[in-house]
């Protein structure tokens, strides 16, 4: 199976616009991405893109630093959703997180894999990892997610910055890290998305290899152009 068929095409950059979300769905039903992630206020836009297409469109909740009430996040959920998304990725509180409201972070992910189900749509919770200063944290958040029914963790949103020792701003995203503790940590009914920093197909190789099953990327084009490389050079070696 190529790669390309794992990869939630991200449309998510605040300046992009409906001629981006057009020209997106009709790259990932060229290639065959398994989905077009867009800003909530265009998933009507991508539902009429996508129509008869089997790839399908999906949205962000609570987007990107997941401190948004459990209400607005619900709402946004039932919204986005009538608006024709089949798949939510929803941020967590990291606020709550990071200061031990566990109780609180799993009413959140509760609620809103709650929503998402009950309109019949797939809900990944994003952890934000590259913020968690604790692999314990990582782990209870799985624990919690995979508890209330969530079908995928997730790494990142692509839009975590954290300073480095010289207070330089940098971006955090998927870590091999990461990723084998997220697929370690969570049953095999519970998918795991790699996103942030995937521009490549060694960095989806890595990814996949270390138990990821979805991906989050704007880099699909260049994916599947390395795959067809790849094809290429086998091809030419026999």
């Amino acid at each position: 199976m190529s790669l390309v068929a794992l990869i939630d095409h991200a449309v998510l950059q605040p300046t992009q616009t409906a001629a981006d979300v057009r020209d997106a769905c009709a790259l990932c039903c060229e290639l065959g991405a398994a989905s077009v992630c867009v800003k909530p206020s265009m998933v009507a836009l991508a539902r009429d893109c996508l129509a008869g297409a089997a790839v399908v469109p999906s949205t962000v909740i609570g987007f990107p630093h997941g401190g948004t009430t459990t209400a607005a996040k619900v709402r946004e959920t039932e919204k986005a959703i009538a608006d024709g998304a089949r798949e939510i990725d929803m941020v967590i509180n990291l606020g709550w997180a990071c200061g031990g409201q566990w109780s609180d972070v799993e009413a959140d992910i509760a609620a809103v894999v709650a929503a998402g189900h009950a309109g019949g749509a797939l809900v990944k919770v994003i952890f934000e990892t590259g913020l968690l200063s604790s692999d314990d944290f990582k782990i209870k958040l799985c624990e919690i997610s995979e508890r209330v029914g969530a079908d995928f963790v997730k790494t990142s949103t692509g839009f975590g910055y954290a300073a480095d020792a010289q207070g330089v701003l940098r971006a955090t995203g998927a870590t091999a890290h990461d990723v084998a503790l997220l697929r370690a940590h969570c049953g095999p009914q519970v998918g795991v998305k790699a996103s942030g920093g995937i521009r490549s197909l060694t960095d989806a190789q890595r990814f996949v290899a270390l138990g990821a099953t979805r991906l989050g990327s704007s880099a699909t084009r260049a994916i599947a152009e390395g795959e067809r490389g790849q094809s290429a050079v086998g091809a030419a070696s026999y």
